[in-house]
């Protein structure tokens, strides 16, 4: 039987223990036309990426854009709601803008 690990080799493995957490993704099916399919499978080698992760990061950022949107709209109702400016009487025609 060998000598038992001092305690420094220890402490180094708990430093380097891992956690893994399980994430629940729905599948889905896509069709799309074989050249373009293609296209993608040799963009995803070259940035070390798969279609799946491609695919995945696009519809992150697509979701992103739509929620940060709808708040900025929200938030252009509450302010305008909360201005204390009015709009003036028109003075002016579309033909006196542009010189008609």
């Amino acid at each position: 039987m060998g000598s038992p690990e001092p305690p420094e080799v220890w402490s180094a493995l708990r430093i380097q223990h891992s956690y893994t957490y399980t994430v629940f993704m729905k599948n889905i099916t896509l069709s799309v036309e074989d050249d373009i399919l293609a296209s993608v499978r040799r963009l995803a080698a070259e940035r070390n990426s798969t279609v799946n992760a491609l695919v995945r990061e696009y519809l992150t950022n697509l979701a992103a854009h739509d929620s940060r949107a709808k708040r900025a709209r929200a938030r252009l109702r509450q302010l305008s709601a909360q201005t204390n400016g009015r709009l003036g009487k028109k003075t002016w025609s579309r033909d006196d803008l542009h010189d008609r």
